[in-house]
């Protein structure tokens, strides 16, 4: 059975960058479930594993334009120290904001903190090594919901 649109793909992946710095790794766990198509994958990934069969090794470089995007220069400010009361910041140190996103301290000053909160893989080209170890249809319920239940996705 091929990945199409609304199979479930069990996939083990590894993640480097283009210097071979491992980044994430579904080794030593569980393999990542998902509902191809209904976009639980950047763009770039869900292409590559389009016509995939079980057992399919292979390796995919996928841009910036079609991972995490490009850098977006106006998501990185400068925000009063303040900003963050009385709680130490140090470079590298990220938040999670008010609206459900991410930002990383680039450069800590005595009066103001340069934050970025574009994704930390923006920019970034994303080198994956994938193994495809199970391909099925999706359950009625889990087109209905857009993503997996059962093992290896959520249950109600």
């Amino acid at each position: 059975m091929q990945i199409t649109k609304d199979k479930v793909a069990s996939i083990h992946y590894t993640l480097r960058d283009n210097e071979g710095t491992i980044i994430d790794s579904s080794d030593g766990r569980d393999p990542l479930h998902y509902l191809h198509g209904a976009g639980n994958l950047i763009m770039g990934m869900e292409e590559g594993l389009e016509g995939k069969v079980k057992g399919d090794k292979f390796d995919l470089k996928i841009s910036p334009a079609k991972g995490y995007g490009e850098v977006d220069s106006s998501l990185i400010q400068k925000v009063p120290r303040t900003a963050f009361g009385d709680q130490e910041v140090k470079s590298g140190m990220q938040f999670s904001t008010n609206q459900g996103g991410v930002i990383t301290v680039k450069e800590v000053g005595l009066e103001s903190v340069t934050v970025d909160a574009n994704h930390p893989l923006a920019g970034v080209e994303l080198n994956f090594a994938v193994e495809i170890m199970e391909v099925r249809n999706a359950t009625p319920e889990e087109l209905a919901h857009g993503h997996v239940h059962g093992p290896g996705g959520h249950h109600h």
